[in-house]
């Protein structure tokens, strides 16, 4: 991945008619700051668009999300909804909403590494549940996350509030944006990649954010997902680590 962010300028040099006749063309030029124009984007422009592509999607996720909620609920009569705490931009935790995947009270697993163990073979998936893994339908709830203002549509995807505590360097400038439903990972890697590669990424969209980088993002999310590429983060040779926490539903 290339690293640092490139903060460049560019110079528009516009020219127009200014006078009929012998004196020509006037000359106008406009010194645009594109630093700054990323600034509004990332600052204003980014929210607003999130707040209006929610609202226009809510009803028919929604009517998405409620039958898939009645599937999980008619396999195991459990919660339909799994909430679970992240880090959020300036490092506050906030609860993230997913469609629930495992069988109730399932044991929290974990990668080497700290990542969540994921697993094509993972005893803990409920049969609805592998389905809405490999199809990531068990993130629509999210778009309430979005309303509320601690997630975006894209933008890093969160960590579990105690990996704060092994971040280094620049680690953390990838809580100086929302969490996103969608990140550059999930775009190129989806759920593969070591997850200190990860964060690396997440450094590097946090430094070169932009709108057609966010629309490139969302197309390739939906390319992956089609083909389902990388739905499982299992390293080789792993079965996962058991921790001390449970899953916690709603």
């Amino acid at each position: 991945m290339e690293g640092e962010a490139r903060v460049w300028h560019r110079k528009v040099l516009y020219r127009h008619p200014s006078k009929r006749g012998t004196e020509g063309f006037g000359t106008l030029e406009f010194l645009v700051d594109i630093v700054g124009v990323i600034k509004v984007y990332k600052t204003y422009i980014k929210r607003l668009l999130d707040i209006i592509f929610a609202l226009l999607m809510f009803i028919p996720l929604l009517l998405v999300v409620g039958i898939c909620a009645f599937l999980i609920k008619m396999e195991d009569k459990g919660p339909a909804f799994y909430c679970g705490e992240r880090l959020g931009k300036d490092g506050e935790v906030f609860k993230m909403y997913k469609l629930r995947t495992m069988k109730v009270n399932a044991p929290d697993l974990r990668n080497p590494d700290g990542s969540t163990y994921n697993s094509p073979e993972d005893s803990r998936l409920t049969r609805i549940g592998s389905v809405l893994r490999k199809t990531s339908l068990d993130e629509l709830p999210q778009i309430i996350n979005i309303l509320i203002g601690n997630m975006s549509f894209i933008g890093p995807r969160p960590d579990l509030p105690e990996h704060i505590h092994i971040y280094v360097g620049e680690d953390f400038r990838k809580l100086e944006v929302l969490p996103g439903i969608s990140g550059y990972n999930q775009a190129n890697l989806r759920n593969g990649g070591q997850w200190k590669e990860r964060l690396k990424n997440d450094v590097y969209y946090v430094n070169n954010i932009s709108f057609l980088l966010d629309l490139e993002i969302l197309f390739k999310t939906i390319k992956v997902i089609v083909r389902r590429d990388n739905v499982y983060t299992e390293m080789p040779g792993n079965m996962g680590v058991k921790t001390n926490g449970r899953q916690r539903h709603i």
